[in-house]
């Protein structure tokens, strides 16, 4: 039993597809839910995930444009499992590798989280070699082993999750949070995929900055637990 986690910001044309892919990669579970994450958006989105019917689905809105992470951090909150699956709802994310997480999550039970990898990006080059240099420079001060913390797509405990101390930003930190409480973490590579609609809602300059103020949370959170 599981839970799929996806924040969504004006994705009203990725978001139906998406989840058809969802469905039919992982019609071979029967015990697992969706959580969609309507996070003020502009556009249709929220008008059309409102039309669905399925059982497995639960939509939850905030009032607010109030980010990813508290987007996620409210999913996962309010989800049924204790095994967590999150990704993005631009489609980049490939949901043909969810079962392929899921297995090696399932197969090792010191692992507490799963992350995926994306070695062949489809981003824009300036996107590309920001994300090299941001992931560099926290692998060197957390450690953690993870060379692509910014992949969404990953599979990890809830409890573990929601015990770490919140803040805007947390979903890009989980490996360094995982090993830095000496949890076991492992990474596989995934697909990544060409954004068809819309626009990545993250700025370059606005990553890095935002980037730097969250090491130092998370610096400052694992030398807390330290002492």
């Amino acid at each position: 039993m599981f839970s799929v986690i996806i924040p969504l910001f004006n994705e009203d044309k990725n978001i139906m597809p998406l989840l058809e892919e969802i469905r039919e990669n992982l019609n071979i579970y029967k015990n697992y839910e969706i959580i969609l994450i309507d996070d003020a958006s502009t556009d249709k989105t929220l008008e059309l995930i409102n039309q669905i019917e399925d059982k497995k689905i639960k939509i939850l809105t905030n009032k607010n444009n109030y980010g990813q992470s508290f987007s996620i951090h409210k999913g996962i909150e309010k989800s049924s499992n204790k095994i967590i699956v999150t990704l993005d709802g631009d489609g980049q994310n490939d949901p043909a590798d969810i079962p392929k997480l899921l297995n090696l999550y399932l197969s090792k039970e010191d692992v507490k989280l799963v992350g995926g990898l994306r070695l062949k990006r489809q981003d824009n080059i300036i996107k590309i070699f920001s994300s090299k240099i941001a992931n560099y420079i926290r692998s060197r001060i957390f450690n953690d082993k993870c060379s692509d913390t910014g992949c969404s797509l990953k599979v990890f405990n809830k409890e573990i999750f929601l015990s770490f101390p919140y803040f805007n930003g947390i979903h890009r930190f989980l490996p360094a949070l995982f090993s830095g409480y000496g949890l076991r973490t492992e990474f596989i590579n995934v697909n990544h995929r060409h954004r068809k609609y819309g626009v990545s809602k993250y700025g370059t300059m606005n990553r890095l900055f935002k980037g730097i103020r969250d090491m130092v949370k998370v610096y400052k959170i694992l030398k807390t637990r330290i002492k």
